[in-house]
């Protein structure tokens, strides 16, 4: 008996370890499928969008400009979407870490979301811009389009890099590929011509003036031609030479010549047949396509409806903070004739040159890096500069943060739009900084990449509601970090978040209610202190990118409705820099399993205390 027994636990254990075996191995094999999979979508994401390749370090497409707008880019999408989608699903989730689980979660969102797009009736594409969805039917528009961001690396200054032969060798090939991108572009337009599709008359004209600079420079003033300008003395003298032939050559051959006949086709034939509405919402298809982009922006199932009646909520609340900081600062007219004091008072235009403006952005700067360790844990270790927009874009462009490159080798750049600098206004500089810069873009997107705890797919910008949801949740942080101090600070930021706000009642107004550009541009004015040219600079940006606009105010709703749930469910084991932590060390997330991220901390903090 006692034989038999110890015969039995002998073998029971030999089957116990031969069990925990396979389960180990089983547990690895599942690993190693979860990091192959993060690993060739990574891959994919870096083939699809060369350019954000570059951004973010990685030199294996420097030679490729994808041309997105066409057939065969879309077949080779739709397939791997789903080929991607069938591995998920072999994915066993039990014994993945929250990390994991997390970063899965993400893909399976992207791959759905990014399939789902292309089956739409008018086609979501998403672009080389930011990662930010285009339309196939609009592949060119006044703002967010790739023949307005390929310019700006062809300066020499931006993500392509200009250092070796190869760098040079590598800018002729994409250079190539935007040729081709633009011949694409021009037959989408033409299809849409034909079925009736094309962008509203208004911007069109907005369009055309922009391409004046390419089409009509002569080649040793052209933006093309800088990086010859600029060349290191690195570079023999023979090639050298052979670069500058080869650079005067496409330009003066193929690209001045191309950009002549895009403008031509837009002023000749596009122009003339150009829309008088302004939203999508007027075409066909129009409305199932703006509610997808909806989803897509905002990682939500809110219907345009719910979210233009949740923007005009928002207006009435901010409206009446702003009165009360208008009563604090001592004017006693009303908000409308305050904003209008505000637009042109000289106090708040305080400079005669764009110098001026760049060292009142760097000693905000200074104010608020003396503050950061009270608010965060977390910093990033790439660098920061505050640049004035170059000048071909300067006029039409908004502030915007780049993010420098993965290995810190590239800082991350705060452009600023300073075509009069004796009209600068600075009412809303010391928000803008916090939503562009720190802790904003800078800080979160900084942190995001170089994250090593995520898989490679996670770390360039990808998330807009997130990543703007964060930025916009920054602006409200300035009183903590040493800001707004001055009471018309105070009111910017407060201008800001109303803008932010309004754009909930526009974009959905345009694209969802019938809005006419008009309508949108009247609502604005009644609400925020900006110029009127500006306010029409924005409303046109929502016309040509509908939903894109939604993204920051419901993201940053999300967040700081999630914050007040943690500062009142753990009292005074509160911590705002692990609540922070929290928010950015697992990169940008759907506002769901962000949601489920902070409501598990919440759980856990409180379990520890």
């Amino acid at each position: 008996m006692h034989i038999r027994f110890l015969v039995l636990l002998i073998l029971f254990g030999i089957l116990s370890v031969s069990c925990k075996k396979e389960s180990d191995i089983s547990a690895n094999a599942n690993t190693a499928a979860l990091n192959e999979l993060f690993d060739d979508y990574h891959q994919f994401k870096l083939s699809i969008n060369p350019i954000e390749a570059t951004k973010a370090g990685y030199t294996q497409f420097n030679d490729t400009i994808a041309n997105y707008v066409s057939d065969a880019y879309q077949y080779h999408l739709f397939e791997k979407y789903n080929g991607f989608l069938e591995r998920i699903n072999t994915i066993d989730t039990i014994e993945l870490t929250n990390t994991q689980k997390l970063s899965l979660g993400v893909m399976q969102w992207d791959c759905e979301l990014k399939k789902e797009g292309l089956e739409q009736p008018l086609v979501v594409i998403t672009s080389p811009i930011y990662n930010l969805p285009t339309l196939e039917i609009f592949p060119l528009g006044q703002i967010q389009s790739l023949h307005l961001y390929v310019p700006q690396l062809a300066g020499g200054t931006s993500v392509h890099p200009f250092n070796t032969v190869k760098d040079y060798e590598d800018w002729l090939k994409r250079i190539e590929d935007y040729l081709t991108f633009l011949d694409t572009s021009m037959a989408k337009m033409k299809e849409g011509i034909e079925n009736e599709l094309v962008l509203p008359k208004v911007l069109i004209g907005k369009m055309i003036p922009q391409l004046d600079n390419f089409a009509d420079s002569t080649v040793e003033d052209h933006l093309f031609f800088k990086p010859i300008k600029q060349m290191p003395n690195t570079i023999s003298d023979t090639d050298a030479q052979r670069l500058t032939k080869a650079y005067s050559e496409i330009i003066s051959k193929e690209l001045i010549p191309k950009y002549q006949e895009l403008r031509t086709f837009l002023e000749q034939q596009y122009l003339p047949k150009g829309r008088s509405t302004a939203g999508i919402g007027a075409l066909p298809g129009g409305p199932q396509t703006y509610q997808y982009l909806i989803r897509l922006h905002t990682t939500t199932n809110m219907t345009a409806d719910e979210i233009h009646e949740l923007g005009k909520r928002e207006v009435a609340r901010i409206r009446a903070e702003m009165e009360i900081a208008k009563e604090q600062i001592g004017f006693n007219g009303d908000l409308m004739a305050f904003l209008e004091q505000v637009r042109d008072d000289k106090s708040q235009i305080p400079y005669d040159d764009a110098a001026g403006v760049l060292a009142h952005f760097k000693s905000i700067e200074q104010k608020i890096d003396a503050k950061l360790d009270d608010v965060f844990n977390l910093r990033p270790k790439a660098g920061f500069e505050v640049r004035r927009t170059e000048a071909f874009r300067e006029a039409s462009a908004s502030a915007e943060y780049v993010p420098g490159s993965k290995d810190a080798t590239r800082p991350g750049v705060f452009y600023v739009p300073i075509p009069e600098p004796e009209k600068f206004n600075v009412l809303t500089s010391e928000a803008l900084f916090l939503h562009e810069a720190i802790p904003g873009h800078h800080f979160q997107l900084s942190l995001q990449q170089e994250n090593k705890d995520l898989p490679e797919f996670l770390h360039p910008e990808s998330m807009g509601v997130f990543v703007e949801g964060w930025a916009l949740y920054a602006e409200s942080l300035g009183r903590e970090l040493g800001l707004y101090d001055d009471p018309y600070q105070y009111f910017g930021m407060l201008s800001m978040e109303m803008h932010r706000a309004i754009r909930l009642v526009v974009d959905t107004g345009l694209h969802a209610k019938g809005w006419t550009r008009e309508q949108a541009i009247a609502y604005s004015l009644e609400n925020e202190a900006d110029s009127e040219a500006g306010i029409i600079a924005e409303i046109e940006r929502y016309m040509a990118t509908p939903g894109q606009a939604l993204s920051y105010k419901l993201g940053q709703l999300k967040i700081r409705e999630l914050r007040t749930k943690a500062e009142k469910s753990l009292g005074d084991a509160f911590n705002v820099k692990d609540f922070h932590d929290q928010v950015l060390n697992s990169g940008s997330l759907p506002l769901l399993l962000l949601e489920s991220k902070i409501d598990k901390w919440i759980m856990d903090q409180k379990s520890k205390n």
